[in-house]
Formats: C-alpha cells, sequence, structure tokens
C-alpha cells in the first residue's frame, strides 16, 4: 500500500485536536479518481470541518479541505486521463469525504473538473471555492444588468477570501468598489486590490430599527449576513441587488418587505457546493480568461500541511486577510 500525508482532525469530549499523519491510498473511500494533491486552499468551512462545528463534518477523525487542484493518477473514466490537471471544488469533499489536506484524495468523476487552459494548479488554489464564490456573485449580479455606471458596489467582509476575491474582479472590470470591513489596519490591502473607498463595519453592522435607509449603492456583495445584511439591502438604490453568499455574523435578518416592492431590490443567493459542473466549468473559465486576475498574489499567503492549525484559529478569530494557499505535495 502507498502511503501520503494528511491533516487528521480528532474529535471527542474533550474538543478537537490537529496533527499531520501518515495514511495508507487504500483507506480512501472508493470513487472513479484518484488525484494526487499538489495544493489546497483554506476556506471558513475547513475552519469549521477543523474546529468540529456541529453541521459541517459527521464523523471524526476526519481531513478537511473544500478544495483540491493535482494530477489524476488512476481513473475509470475515459474523460479524466491519468497525468492531466484537474480541480476538484465544492460537492462533499472536505466535508464527509477525505478532502484536500490530504496528498491524494478519491473521488467521483462528476465531481472533478479538468484544469481550465491558463490557469496553474497554484493559481487555481489561490482562488479556490473563494475565487468561485465571488466569480458566481458577480455572475448572478451581471444576470440582472449591473453596469460600472450605475454607481458604486459595495462588498462586505472585505479582507476575507471571497470578499478580497470580489474586489479585485469588480475593479478590473471596471466598478467601482466600497470595501467594508473591520480591520482599519487593512485599508492599504484593500486599496491594492482595487477598492476605491473603505469604510468602517460599524458603518453598516449596527441594527437599525427603520424600514429603509438612505440609497448610496448600486449593487452590493454580501460574506456577513445578519444585520450587516440588512442594512445592506436598506441602502441598496432602486432595483438594486445584493449577491450574498455568507453567514458569519449570522445567519439571520431583520427586515421588512418594504425595500423589495418600493425599490424593486434583488436578493440574489449564491451556491458553490451543489452548483453542477458545467457551471462551475463555466466560472472557471471566466477566471482564466476574460477575468484572469493580474494580482493573484497581492491576496495570498502559503503554508504546509504543518501550518494549517495556525491558519484555522487565525480564521476563526478573524485575523485572516485574503486566501491562504496550502502547499500539499
Amino acid at each position: 500500500m502507498a502511503s501520503f500525508d494528511a491533516f487528521w482532525v480528532e474529535k471527542d469530549e474533550q474538543g478537537t485536536r490537529h496533527q499531520v499523519i501518515t495514511r495508507d491510498i487504500d483507506d480512501l473511500p472508493e470513487g472513479d479518481v484518484l488525484i494526487e494533491v499538489l495544493y489546497s486552499s483554506i476556506n471558513y468551512k475547513d475552519a469549521m470541518s477543523a474546529s468540529g462545528v456541529p453541521g459541517v463534518t459527521r464523523q471524526y477523525p476526519h481531513t478537511p479541505g473544500i478544495d483540491a487542484a493535482g494530477i489524476v493518477r488512476a481513473s475509470t473514466d475515459p474523460t479524466l486521463s491519468i497525468g492531466s490537471e484537474v480541480l476538484v471544488i465544492g460537492f462533499d469533499l472536505g466535508m464527509n469525504t477525505p478532502g484536500g489536506f490530504g496528498q491524494y484524495i478519491r473521488v467521483p468523476a462528476g465531481w472533478v473538473l479538468p484544469m481550465p487552459a491558463g490557469l496553474s494548479l497554484r493559481e487555481s488554489m489561490i482562488l479556490g471555492t473563494a475565487g468561485l464564490t465571488a466569480a458566481l456573485c458577480l455572475e448572478k449580479l451581471f444576470w440582472m444588468n449591473a453596469q460600472p455606471e450605475q454607481g458604486p458596489v459595495l462588498v462586505t467582509g472585505a479582507t476575507g477570501g471571497v470578499g478580497s476575491v470580489a474586489i479585485a474582479l469588480l475593479s478590473h472590470l471596471g466598478f467601482e468598489v466600497v470595501a467594508v470591513s473591520g480591520k482599519q489596519d487593512q485599508v492599504d490591502y484593500l486599496k491594492a486590490l482595487g477598492a476605491e473607498t473603505v469604510i468602517g463595519r460599524e458603518t453598516l453592522s449596527e441594527q437599525s430599527n427603520r424600514p429603509m435607509l438612505k440609497p448610496m449603492y448600486a449593487h452590493a456583495v454580501d460574506t456577513v449576513g445578519g444585520d450587516m445584511l440588512s442594512n445592506v439591502i436598506k441602502s441598496l438604490n432602486p432595483q438594486g441587488s445584493v449577491a450574498i453568499c455568507g453567514l458569519v455574523a449570522s445567519p439571520k435578518m431583520d427586515i421588512t418587505v418594504l425595500p423589495f416592492i418600493l425599490r424593486g431590490v434583488n436578493v440574489l443567493g449564491v451556491d458553490s457546493v451543489e452548483l453542477p459542473l458545467e457551471d462551475k466549468a463555466r466560472n472557471w473559465t471566466r477566471l482564466a480568461e476574460e477575468w484572469r486576475l493580474p494580482n493573484l498574489a497581492q491576496m495570498s499567503t502559503e503554508v504546509g500541511l504543518d501550518g494549517i492549525s495556525q491558519t484555522v484559529d487565525a480564521l476563526l478569530a478573524g485575523g485572516a486577510v485574503g486566501r491562504t494557499l496550502v502547499r500539499v505535495s
């Protein structure tokens, strides 16, 4: 049996523990495609899985990692040839199926996407689920006819993974971006990504009893939820749209129907997990071609498997900035 290294999470009554262990490939679940993982990335869902948050991973011990980029080493699917470079994003990877924080994964062929021409394995994981989610947010805004001349686009949770990529993409496509962040020491980082204005989190995080606020933003991307999302909706211009993809503040929002029926505001839900593979492929092609970002290195740091624990702790504490690339093999 061939062996490989994996980030391993154990959970019991005392809590969770992390370590890098050696596993056997034969211990992986059945699947159509065996992939040697070269790169992964750390997302909020990985941090929740690594800390034992209920509802993410059902059984431990477990290897998280909802993203993986690597090389096919065995395949029963003729469309996925041995030696080809591939991506696996979402579905059950890293949740209840051993994920990208191990040097090998075995998964169904229906989860696997050939690497788009123009993206390297490393670049694809700087983007990862966060980059795909940001692209999906923009796609939905474009479906609602969002245009740069309509006015500024607000991005909440701006220093996070989705927020960072969303700012860079919007700026790259000609939009004026207003970033919302509680990290005042990261203003230069956000402006380097393309934000024209940075406002403090407190501006939009206080609960307001008013059914609507002064319209200030043409559109928005919200990664936070809770009271901030409520205030964003109340602050959109007539016919404005907000793409929502996160709940780090709260899964709940307190709002009336008035912004929707008096201003025609649209709330656009974004899911990158169970999205059909063809929809993922369409947006990965955009990220490799017309939406290709020249400043990926500015939003990323790199760790090995032994650096995941520290990054997970920082992410859960709200101290992480941008994207964390994991060098797996």
